[in-house]
């Protein structure tokens, strides 16, 4: 709203009080017509001030970038507490259980809070170049670190998410950045979980890898996509089972790891839906001539049908930590086998109407159990056999972007002692700006 508007609304809402003084009849006394006319102005001068306090409010949210790009702010506040049943690999925000509980004779289970999920993102558009709509975005959180004890989780810095410079073209666009693998893209619905994605180490492949990729796709109502991607070959080498962890070996081949999918997609806004089929291929350096090979085949879907979401992604492969904790973190085994792996997730979220949210998911990581054993056939110590997490949420938006909701989640996991389970309850209140 600019000023000379609002000022001229006000002149409107003077005149306006002031006209019924006309049609005063004779007989109204000197008295009446003063006091109405005292009514009207304070009325009038009430209108300019909300109108003033308008201004002043849009006046504070414009944002300018030096070279006048438009530039949006949004994020989340975000406060979470958290009840722990068990010990597990992360307090606040858990993928799998520990596999050595607390024997000192004090609890295992533990509750807390945490804000370092509270998230800020900066988007930036300026517009076509070179006939391509261009858009910059980066989004950020407070999860940076590993905090050794609760304290530590209070002072942890912020930390990059993703990241991206994408130019799009009608039917082909191109993306720089720091992002999901393209071979999972899919994200589960969750705020008890978003420093480490809902199902990470069960299922769900999500790690935050730099990359570039390029999108092809043709069709209107029904599209029909293909995409490929070069990803920094990052390699995650769990030093439980394989000794001392060395420096990633993925970097160390000197080739970026490569990724394809094709999907099918529909819709648009909240109703987009798609399926897709991916394949990711990394070398892992060794200490010989050769390399080892890092890989998957993979599938995913995002289903949309009215207030009903269905989203879902499954793989089998070897190797997979680097792409976010698949093989439940687990790359190389004791006698230096890689290990292989298949797993996923789904999970079904319905949304009738904007304020209120629920549903629920399941997620499987199943590594081979030949290669988590050691030279006598016996499974390595602390090796992870299988994590699967079950997950239950409610969300409530009442407006003003208040968020107030819970989620239970289960773990069961899986060593060569038998499988520990236990639950987190996370209830959490956010406001969305």
């Amino acid at each position: 709203m600019k000023i000379p508007v609002c000022v001229g609304a006000a002149a409107l809402a003077l005149s306006a009080a002031t006209l019924p003084l006309r049609a005063q009849a004779p007989q109204d006394s000197l008295a009446q017509r003063q006091d109405s006319l005292a009514q009207r102005l304070a009325r009038a001068e009430a209108a300019i001030q909300r109108l003033q306090r308008e201004i002043e409010s849009q006046q504070q949210a414009k944002v300018e970038s030096r070279l006048q790009n438009p530039v949006v702010i949004s994020g989340l506040i975000l406060v979470n507490g958290f009840y722990d049943g068990a010990r597990f690999n992360n307090d606040d925000v858990p993928q799998w259980l520990a596999g050595s509980q607390d024997s000192s004779g004090l609890p295992n289970s533990r509750i807390g809070g945490l804000l370092r999920q509270t998230r800020l993102g900066i988007t930036v558009r300026p517009g076509q170049v070179i006939g391509a709509d261009v858009t910059a975005d980066l989004q950020l959180d407070f999860f940076g670190g590993e905090p050794a004890d609760a304290t530590d989780r209070v002072f942890t810095p912020p930390r990059i998410r993703t990241a991206d410079l994408t130019l799009a073209w009608p039917h082909l666009s191109v993306m720089v950045g720091q992002d999901k693998p393209l071979v999972s893209p899919q994200l589960p619905v969750s705020f008890a979980a978003s420093g480490y994605p809902e199902f990470a180490g069960s299922g769900n492949l999500w790690g935050w890898i730099p990359q570039a990729r390029v999108t092809a796709e043709a069709g209107g109502g029904v599209r029909v996509g293909l995409q490929a991607a070069a990803l920094d070959p990052l390699q995650e080498t769990d030093a439980n089972l394989s000794g001392s962890a060395p420096t990633d070996i993925g970097e160390k081949s000197s080739r970026p790891a490569v990724e394809g999918r094709l999907y099918l997609g529909w819709g648009s806004d909240e109703g987009a839906s798609d399926i897709g089929v991916g394949a990711h291929r990394a070398w892992l350096a060794t200490t010989g001539t050769g390399t080892l090979a890092s890989q998957a085949l993979t599938a995913d879907l995002h289903v949309v049908v009215g207030p009903v979401a269905l989203t879902a992604e499954a793989f089998s492969g070897q190797a997979l930590g680097g792409l976010g904790d698949g093989g439940i973190g687990q790359d190389i085994g004791p006698q230096g086998q890689l290990v292989r792996t298949r797993g996923g997730w789904a999970q079904l979220d319905i949304r009738p109407t904007f304020a209120w949210e629920f549903g629920g998911g399941y997620g499987r990581d199943d590594p081979t159990d030949a290669d988590l054993t050691t030279s006598t056939g016996a499974v390595a110590a602390g090796a992870r056999l299988r994590n699967v997490t079950f997950e239950g949420h409610l969300h409530w938006r009442p407006g003003g972007g208040l968020l107030i909701g819970t989620e239970f989640r289960r773990f069961q996991t899986e060593f060569a002692g038998g499988v520990l389970s236990a639950n987190q309850v996370n209830g959490f209140v956010g406001v969305f700006f």
